[in-house]
Parts: structure tokens; C-alpha cells; sequence
């Protein structure tokens, strides 16, 4: 089937002299007019290189920018496939990306070195002179409704990354989702801060707001101070933030911060990461509509809090909240069977927000459903009154004397603490109990605490066999571009310390 669904098009044929996209960096605006116009001439310069409905994937390498999205949505009307990467990565790490996509095109800033691969290679900034003037790509060049547009490559909390397959139908049911859960309207301005090539920018904060006919100002990257100053600047009028967990963080401890400074927002959302109930009550205590809510690469945007009810917010800190309209949740137990409330199981998810698959990878494919179902891999649990609860990453799970123990639920009780600015647990081995949690912290900047005092602290909040063995203070915890931190980096660096203590 083919889409029939294009809100740019839709916004510009309405709305053409509204501002739709800005830049945060330059301040330079776009109407849905201009942008349409842009996307257009694109799309017909990627026909003219690529044919039309050619499904050849379109790489980008750069910095956040609103000629990403152009490319994007240029990509859709062409048919082509659109496949943001990240440009963090080491060159050797983006090449293997580049490899599994085998673009026919390449996009990249200029300070990015072009990897050492046969592609045809453009600059970001080329697509504001490429193409005639006017140019408009055929109408059935686009991508079918339940074809790839876009290859999301996962961010590596547990290794080598995935190709995600995004549909054009994933991605309408994924941003309908958050509108519908986040108070998103045509008035609302977005910021995105979130890098592009991960689901929460590209999507959570820069799509939504174009499927609802809002705006959104797109930075370059996060940077506290610039963040702070944005949402506090009464001319840009940002309704609304995304970003992970350890982002807020960072701009509740940034010197510049005030809770006052963030009461014009409409609703700041998290995900990506378990939030800490701590934090959750921070925000809202501060009169913030903060509200934590979870999506996946692979699933879109699937559960959020009933923003609209501040009691119940604060009541229910540490949720993600109530699934959302297009999606529909299971938590099971090892053999598939649905858990009854209460209990911890793995959260299964099933819509059409879901992905049909990875690039490339049949059997990861076929490993990753179940009758339908798509296996997350979080570990979950839902109340008595149906709120989700993400517990942890189902693979983090250790087992400390034969008890399953869940690292965010102790990472949660460590955010309690005043000296606390970030930590992580990781399960590593023990003579005796099997597995004993060890556990990494970073101290607010001109604070210090000891490991006494975290273990004295989790001894007092937690079960026994919860509360880790060891604690590193440390100054770094490694994370991934969008924030999530590596386990798997993580445990192999305890295990090296651990050997080395012993030696």
C-alpha cells in the first residue's frame, strides 16, 4: 500500500507561511512552505541519482541539523531508505555500519573524516544547492507504508549494534503514540538535543512535532548551559524537552539550573533508561511536569504517565506509566506464560509501531518474536492498578545467592543520595554467593563521598543480597551517544580491577 500519509505536505498545503523547524545553532527558521519545497527538490534529486522506489539506503554522518530531517523525509518521497549513523563511533565501528547498509550515498560534515569505503560522498550542507530549483520527485516514487524508510542502528549497550528496520507505518504509529501521551498539539515547540540517529531525537523529538504541525529548534547536540538558556528564553517558547535520564541529571546539578527556568515547559519526558523514583519526585516537587515514559528503536514510543494528574505523578515516580494506543503489552515468564501483577517477567510488546526486524539478520529477526510478539529484553512488572514498571534490562540481571537481583533498582536507591551525581551497578563474580553487585559512582562536582558510606546507605534501603560488595569511586562510567551506560564495557572493566586487586 502506498502511504498516503505526509504531514509536510499536509502542513505546508495549510499552514505555508508557519514556522515549522529552526535551527538552535544559527537561529535560521523554516515555514512549512520552505521546507516542503527543500524536501521536494531533494527527493527529486535522489530519484534522478537513484531512480524512484529504488530502496538504496542514504547515509548521513553528521551533527544534528534540519537537513537531516530534509534527508529523511526526501528519502521517503524518493523511496529510498534513509540511515542516520553514529558519529561518535571510531572510524573502523562506523565502516562496519556502512558495510552491513552498503549505501549508495553518503552525507557527512565536513569535519568528519569520509570513512575508507566506495560510496559517493556529499556534504550535509550540499542539499541546500543540490537539484534544480522547483524540482519535485513522481508521487509514486515514495516507500510504501509498511516499507523501510529508515535503518536505526542500535546503540551498543550490549555490543555490536543492530540495523532496525522503521517503517513508514512504524514511524505514524510510534509518534501518534507520544502525541496522544504527551500533550502535544500544533502549538507545541520541541527541542531536540537528542542526537539524530537515535529514536528519541529523529523521532521522539523531532517527528512528533512535525506530524502534529508543531515546531521544533534543533541543536547540535546536549550542552547543559545552552539547554538551561534555551527553555528559559521566552522567544523560542519551548513546550517541550526528551532526554534521558542521566541528561536531567546533569542539567538539575549544572550551576546555571533553577527549577523556574523549566516551569513554562508543558512536559518534560524522559526514557531510554529506568528513571530513578528519586528524581522523578525531584522535577515534580520543583513544579515541573516531568513525566518518564519507554520506547525502543525497535518499537517506538509504547507506555506514558497520565501527565495531567500531578498527584499521581509524584505517587508514582519510578513508571514509565500506562501503554499508549497502538500498542499492546505482555509480561511473561521464561516459558512465554503471562506473570500475574506483581511479579517481574520480560516485557513483551505487539503493534504497529513495531519493527518488522533487523537489516540484514533473519535469524536475530525470527529470535526476537514470539507468535507476533516482539521480545524486548527489559525485565518488567506491572501494579495492582496496571502502572508499568521497567525493573531492568533483562541481560543485567544477576543472580547473588540465588536471588535475581535488578541493578537499576539499586541505582535508583544510590540517586537518593545528595553527593550522588551518577552510578551504575554490574553483577560480577563471587566465591561464595555466586554473583555480588559491584557498584561505580561519580560524585557531584566538589563533593566527595565514600564507599562506606554508599554500602551504609543501601544496607539501610535494601534486601541483603541487593546491596553491592564492592564500590569504585570513579570519575567516568561509560555511556553510550544516547546516554544508556555500557554494561558490557562496564563489567569487563570491573573484572580487570578485580584481577588486579587480586595480583
Amino acid at each position: 500500500m502506498t502511504i498516503l500519509i505526509d504531514p509536510v505536505r499536509t502542513h505546508a498545503a495549510a499552514t505555508p507561511k508557519r514556522l515549522a523547524v529552526g535551527c538552535a545553532e544559527t537561529g535560521r527558521r523554516w515555514t512549512w512552505a520552505e521546507l516542503d519545497a527543500r524536501i521536494d527538490r531533494s527527493a527529486a534529486w535522489l530519484v534522478a541519482r537513484l531512480g524512484a522506489t529504488s530502496g538504496a539506503r542514504v547515509a548521513v554522518l553528521a551533527r544534528n541539523h534540519p537537513l537531516q530531517l530534509v534527508l529523511q523525509i526526501a528519502c521517503a518521497r524518493a523511496g529510498a531508505i534513509f540511515v542516520p549513523l553514529n558519529w561518535r563511533l571510531a572510524l573502523p565501528e562506523i565502516e562496519v555500519l556502512l558495510a552491513d547498509a552498503d549505501p549508495a550515498l553518503l552525507f557527512r560534515d565536513p569535519d568528519f573524516a569520509p570513512p575508507d569505503v566506495p560510496v559517493e560522498t556529499h556534504l550535509l550542507a550540499d542539499l541546500e544547492t543540490l537539484g534544480e530549483p522547483g524540482g519535485t520527485p513522481p508521487p509514486d516514487a515514495r516507500c510504501g507504508w509498511d516499507e523501510a524508510m529508515t535503518l536505526l542502528y542500535t546503540s551498543g549497550t550490549s555490543g555490536k549494534p543492530k540495523g532496525v528496520i522503521v517503517t513508514e507505518g512504524n514511524a505514524f504509529w510510534g509518534n501518534a503514540n507520544f502525541i496522544f501521551g504527551s500533550l502535544v498539539g500544533h502549538n507545541s515547540v520541541f527541542l531536540c538535543d537528542m542526537p539524530m540517529f537515535h529514536t528519541a531525537g529523529l523521532f521522539a523529538a523531532v517527528r512528533v512535532p512535525i506530524l502534529a504541525g508543531g515546531k521544533v529548534w534543533i541543536s547540535a547536540g546536549f550542552d547543559p548551559a545552552k539547554t538551561i538558556a534555551r527553555i528559559a528564553d521566552p522567544a523560542l517558547g519551548i513546550t517541550h524537552y526528551f532526554s534521558v535520564p542521566q541528561m536531567a541529571t546533569t542539567l538539575w546539578q549544572h550551576p546555571d539550573f533553577t527549577p523556574g527556568k523549566f516551569r513554562g515547559l508543558s512536559l518534560y519526558v524522559t526514557g531510554g533508561a529506568p528513571n530513578p523514583r528519586a528524581q522523578v519526585e525531584r522535577f515534580a516537587r520543583a513544579g515541573i511536569r516531568f513525566s518518564d515514559g519507554f520506547g525502543m528503536s525497535e518499537t517506538g514510543s509504547n507506555f506514558a504517565m497520565p501527565v495531567l494528574d500531578e498527584a499521581r505523578l509524584i505517587a508514582k515516580a519510578g513508571s514509565c506509566g500506562l501503554p499508549l494506543l497502538a500498542v499492546q503489552p505482555r509480561i511473561v515468564d521464561e516459558n512465554g506464560a503471562d506473570v500475574t501483577r506483581g511479579e517481574v517477567g520480560e516485557l513483551w510488546l505487539r503493534g504497529p509501531s513495531v519493527t518488522p526486524g533487523y537489516w540484514n539478520q533473519p535469524e536475530l529477526t525470527a529470535a526476537a518474536f514470539d507468535d507476533g510478539w516482539f521480545r524486548t529484553g527489559d525485565a518488567a512488572m506491572q501494579d495492582a492498578e496496571g502502572f508499568y514498571f521497567l525493573v531492568d534490562r533483562k541481560k543485567d540481571m544477576y543472580i547473588s545467592g540465588g536471588e535475581n537481583v535488578y541493578p537499576a533498582e539499586v541505582e535508583a536507591v544510590l540517586a537518593e543520595l545528595p553527593e550522588v551525581s551518577e552510578a551504575a551497578i554490574v553483577g560480577v563474580p563471587d566465591e561464595r554467593w555466586g554473583e555480588v553487585g559491584r557498584a561505580y559512582v561519580i560524585p557531584i562536582e566538589g563533593r566527595s563521598i565514600s564507599a562506606e558510606t554508599v554500602i551504609a546507605h543501601c544496607t539501610a534501603r535494601l534486601a541483603r543480597f541487593k546491596v553491592p560488595k564492592s564500590v569504585a569511586i570513579t570519575a567516568t562510567i561509560p555511556r553510550t551517544a544516547s546516554g544508556k551506560v555500557q554494561k558490557h564495557l562496564l563489567r569487563a572493566r570491573a573484572l580487570e580491577e578485580i584481577e588486579a586487586d587480586a595480583n
